[in-house]
């Protein structure tokens, strides 16, 4: 009974680190695969044009910022998307392809571009699946926080954001990827 007793407890210690790990990213390691809708794939890649989901597998073979944002039109958000749109085409020189990510709809999403006209596409994730694949669900208010990955060429995560100044973070991240991985 005793021995019984120290396995069972031994289980329940055991579950929270599961549960911890799970959606855990972590440099270095794979990113995980996600397939979700996609406003504008053709901007990821022209043959992509007319697909309604593109997966990270698509993209393999080029350099890969994903950024996670809480909402679309808000107005840190459009900041931080508008900043990455404005940059896009040096990203391309550098063989990356820039995503902003949310748990909005689709339609939000569309709506989001049209209006500010952005150059990158965006996931959209409303079951929040890749969001918390990625470990970046805000699980208090049923968002993504704002996190970005970058992830290279054979799918592995090389760098994490998890500190970001909207303001800022494109260029930082744009420096990171031709310092790192434009070689």
């Amino acid at each position: 009974m005793r021995k019984l007793w120290w396995t069972l407890a031994a289980l329940v210690l055991a579950v929270p680190a599961v549960w911890a790990a799970e959606g855990q990213v972590e440099e270095g390691k794979a990113a995980p695969d996600i397939k979700l809708a996609v406003t504008n794939p053709e901007k990821i890649n022209p043959d992509l044009k007319g697909k309604t989901e593109v997966s990270l597998k698509d993209i393999k073979g080029k350099n890969v910022v994903l950024f996670f944002y809480p909402k679309a039109m808000t107005s840190g958000c459009t900041k931080e998307s508008c900043g990455f749109s404005a940059i896009s085409k040096k990203f391309a020189d550098l063989d990356t392809v820039v995503i902003g990510i949310s748990t909005d709809k689709l339609e939000d999403q569309n709506k989001f571009t049209e209006k500010e006209k952005l150059e990158v596409p965006l996931f959209a994730d409303p079951e929040k699946k890749a969001t918390e694949a990625f470990g970046a669900l805000n699980s208090q208010r049923g968002m993504a926080n704002r996190y970005t990955y970058v992830i290279d060429k054979q799918g592995v995560v090389r760098k994490i954001y998890k500190t970001v100044d909207v303001n800022k973070h494109p260029e930082e991240v744009y420096e990171y990827v031709k310092k790192e991985l434009a070689k």
